[in-house]
């Protein structure tokens, strides 16, 4: 697959989007520079990934030509392939959490956190009818590195 920059790939997505958006605007969505953003479209286009049209001597129209389309949907596949790898893994992880819990005899647990893999972890706990409580009680659950952490509060 082709090599894009994720500047790159956010122009193309805007430019899909919307083919008369200016470069104003597109530095004001992107947070990054006009200067940056003309350079970026002036390699999308010397790479025939983007054409360019006049319609008057002020105003341009962007168009994302087949190759820069072709490129634009490998890089989302891509990432949607990865997204679901990277969920597929913390839903294992929160699974063997539930699985090791449920052997300890622990019924309720407290989430420590507000992201998204505690979101996969609490959904888990929900299916393998794990009460998820308001308050730390005995058993706190949250995110550590790339995987999960359970403490034991003594009382």
């Amino acid at each position: 697959m082709t090599e894009i920059k994720q500047h790159e790939y956010a122009l193309l997505n805007e430019i899909a989007q919307d083919s008369m958006v200016t470069q104003a605007n597109l530095s004001d969505r992107l947070g990054i520079a006009v200067g940056s953003v003309n350079w970026y479209i002036k390699r999308l286009i010397h790479r025939g990934w983007v054409k360019v049209s006049h319609l008057d001597r002020t105003r341009l129209k962007y168009d994302l030509t087949p190759e820069g389309m072709k490129i634009f949907t490998q890089r989302a596949v891509s990432y949607a392939r990865d997204s679901l790898k990277v969920y597929g893994s913390f839903r294992e992880k929160a699974k063997a959490i539930a699985v090791e819990l449920q052997q300890q005899g622990v019924q309720n647990v407290y989430l420590n956190g507000d992201d998204e893999m505690i979101d996969i972890l609490r959904l888990t706990c929900i299916e393998a009818g794990i009460h998820i409580s308001d308050i730390p009680d005995d058993c706190v659950l949250e995110s550590a590195g790339q995987g999960y952490q359970v403490k034991r509060l003594k009382r």
